[in-house]
């Protein structure tokens, strides 16, 4: 049985169960007029996903809507195996995000080049998505969800097709990545920086546009609700130029790629020691350090040029 988590009457957190980790990867079920998804989860976890829908005590026949805050394989990796299930959904996405729901290949080339062999045990491949269901969701545009009217939010910095999704009534705000990684009951906060689209300016912009937006509830899909929103947001302003900066202070120095990563890794389990001993392990499997310090080096190199 997945782990599920009623957040509200028509809210519900559903853990995947990514890597047998629990809080490593959520999907938000919105129950309702128009049941729907915020998130996928990788195409890995679809089973534990549609389980979780059950659970939650919804058919999966019955759900209407998918919304994906990014195409990277931990949020939207399973947008096309559940289509193929259920080809009735409509799918919503960034623009810039759209074509690479229909034609995955890219996105399977890049994410091969990342993980190797271990692409299909941790995240598998997307399937593609049939270009008629898939819907646009451009900056500010509106959208029912379950029985919620959310507001799109163009968010980019994490990536250039990041989006988040804002329930005014209720002040919740589905932030995807663009809020970090913190995980449950947490004060520590990780920021994700994987290639290859990573602009710390425009994050950081991103980032004070949320808090302008004043949300009452941030809800992250690494992983969960958080209630202290200005808090948060303004750790990733100052942890996401700190973990640049220690990047940039290493390429100066002359270190080598793997050398970046034991400094960068190092520096985050220091952090994460505040949560306990298994802290710095359950944030490398949701977010490899390896992966941050690729995306820092290649982020400060094309910069550079």
């Amino acid at each position: 049985m997945p782990a599920i988590e009623r957040l509200a009457d028509d809210l519900v957190l559903i853990d995947t169960g990514y890597c047998r980790t629990p809080a490593a990867i959520g999907v938000y079920l919105l129950l309702g007029e128009r049941p729907a998804l915020v998130e996928t989860g990788p195409d890995s976890t679809v089973e534990v996903v549609l389980e979780g829908v059950r659970a939650a005590g919804l058919d999966p026949s019955d759900l209407r809507a998918v919304a994906v805050t990014h195409i990277h394989l931990d949020h939207a990796g399973a947008a096309g195996a559940l289509l193929r299930r259920l080809p009735h959904l409509d799918v919503y996405v960034h623009p810039l995000g759209a074509p690479h729901l229909v034609d995955p290949s890219r996105l399977i080339t890049s994410a091969r080049r990342l993980y190797g062999d271990d692409l299909d045990t941790l995240l598998g491949e997307p399937e593609p998505v049939p270009a008629g269901q898939v819907q646009l969701l451009e900056d500010g545009a509106q959208v029912m969800l379950g029985s919620r009217r959310l507001r799109s939010l163009d968010t980019p910095g994490h990536a250039r097709h990041h989006l988040a999704l804002l329930d005014e009534s209720s002040g919740d705000l589905f932030t995807g990545d663009a809020a970090g990684i913190c995980l449950p009951g947490s004060r520590y906060l990780l920021p994700p920086t994987p290639p290859p689209e990573l602009d710390v300016p425009t994050w950081d912009a991103t980032l004070a546009r949320l808090r302008a937006l004043r949300p009452r509830r941030l809800l992250l899909t690494h992983f969960g609700p958080h209630t202290w929103c200005d808090e948060l947001l303004a750790q990733m302003q100052q942890r996401l130029p700190a973990a640049l900066g220690l990047v940039r202070s290493a390429l100066d120095s002359g270190l080598d790629e793997e050398a970046i990563v034991e400094r960068l890794r190092a520096a985050g389990a220091s952090a994460a020691e505040v949560d306990g001993p298994d802290a710095a392990g359950r944030m490398e499997i949701v977010m490899p350090s390896r992966l941050n310090a690729l995306g820092l080096i290649r982020y400060i190199r094309t910069a550079s040029r």
